[in-house]
């Protein structure tokens, strides 16, 4: 089962952390949160990993729906967008939202995250090489 929305990009990562932002920018999604995985990892316990940074995208007309269908889907939000390193590579990945609906009781989130996931789509399309 496919959980996410994923792009390869021949660019750099700073240039596609960049674009990535511009993208979602586009689609309505602001950045909530930031975490760079990588230093994160290297501080707390030595790791050496590639470039990993997770934003935590919000667009907040979706997040007021999504919470008003099903007040425990905060436990998803916001939407992760993965932008790391993969060999000569940048992916850009993002959770489904769709998978948000299937994890929900009812059919009240299916709108929603069908929306969210088109936007995503779009966003995350425009970052291909």
């Amino acid at each position: 089962m496919a959980y996410s929305i994923a792009v390869t990009s021949d660019r750099d990562f700073d240039t596609t952390v960049a674009a990535t932002r511009e993208a979602l920018s586009a689609e309505g999604f602001g950045i909530l949160t930031e975490i760079d995985l990588a230093e994160t990892l290297k501080q707390k316990i030595g790791a050496d990993l590639d470039p990993y940074l997770i934003l935590g995208a919000c667009r907040p007309p979706l997040a007021q729906q999504a919470v008003a269908a099903d007040p425990s889907v905060g436990t998803l939000l916001p939407c992760n967008v993965v932008v790391r390193v993969d060999g000569d590579h940048v992916v850009v990945e993002a959770l489904d939202p769709k998978i948000m609906a299937q994890l929900s009781d009812g059919d009240a989130l299916a709108e929603v995250t069908a929306d969210a996931a088109e936007r995503l789509t779009r966003a995350l399309r425009t970052l291909k090489a």
